[in-house]
């Protein structure tokens, strides 16, 4: 009943919440994505997506479908793979931000791992910064990281919005610098929260710097400061600081899979493959 193209065409969708990016994604015309929608919908008989000139969500009916597609479409591709021959051989240094390896990533690195035991996955966990200077020196051949918005590189796996976040119970003095937790750089989340409170003419002092999300955590709930981190990966113990603590809202971040799909090796295209396949679930996964 379901062709697989208006599936990938769906997920793209749903993942990017755009038809323009999603047409990038999987490299065909923008009609051709708004094609297979209409296809998928017509099938299924209810609405997927609730869309204007300038926004894109998916209805409640199209939340469902998510699962129900990405089950059929992995479905599709491991049974491609168990009777394509020959298994996936060769080598993978991936690099990954520590604020996915502290979540459903590491389900994701399993079932990989499973299906391609063949594979030398090696795992370099770092800021994302520092990740991508690995990848350009080619010293990594994967890395799923941040960006800021506007940058240009990798291929986008999700937008989040990036808050403030604290220990409960925090205050913040507004007649006071504010007292920073954060990564050192090259920090996507550190850049863009100095940059944020330079913008707004806000004082701040770094009261803890850390390298490990567990360092920044355990300085957090030692009541030192707070600190800038992705909405959908806060740790359980930590808490979104909003408006009422007159903090001046930080933006949305990117995640990002680099190299391009066109440039990765064979083993690299698989995972990253899956990564986004199960982005969903590594966006819900608190």
């Amino acid at each position: 009943m379901f062709k697989p193209a208006q599936l990938e065409s769906f997920l793209a969708v749903a993942q990017t919440l755009s038809f323009t990016q999603a047409a990038d994604e999987l490299g065909v015309r923008q009609s051709t994505i708004s094609q297979h929608v209409r296809q998928l919908e017509a099938i299924v008989g209810k609405q997927l997506f609730l869309r204007d000139t300038h926004t894109v969500e998916l209805t409640p009916e199209g939340e469902a479908m998510v699962g129900f597609a990405r089950t059929i479409v992995d479905t599709g591709r491991e049974a491609v793979s168990f009777f394509a021959g020959p298994q996936l051989r060769g080598r993978l240094r991936f690099g990954a931000s520590e604020d996915f390896v502290a979540t459903y990533l590491t389900d994701v690195l399993r079932d990989f791992r499973r299906r391609h035991p063949a594979v030398e996955l090696e795992l370099t966990v770092g800021l994302s910064g520092e990740l991508h200077r690995k990848l350009e020196a080619r010293q990594l051949d994967l890395v799923f990281g941040k960006r800021q918005l506007g940058a240009v590189h990798g291929q986008l796996v999700w937008r989040d919005r990036l808050v403030w976040v604290g220990a409960e119970g925090t205050k913040v003095d507004p007649t006071a610098p504010v007292p920073l937790i954060l990564y050192p750089e090259p920090s996507v989340s550190r850049a863009q929260a100095l940059e944020t409170l330079q913008w707004h003419g806000r004082q701040f002092r770094v009261a803890c710097t850390s390298t490990s999300l567990s360092g920044l955590r355990a300085a957090v709930l030692a009541g030192l400061g707070v600190t800038a981190h992705t909405r959908s990966l806060i740790p359980h113990d930590l808490v979104e600081l909003g408006p009422q603590h007159g903090l001046p809202a930080l933006g949305e971040i990117e995640f990002v899979l680099s190299p391009p799909p066109r440039l990765r090796t064979e083993p690299a295209r698989a995972l990253g493959a899956a990564i986004v396949a199960d982005a969903n679930r590594l966006r819900r996964a608190r």
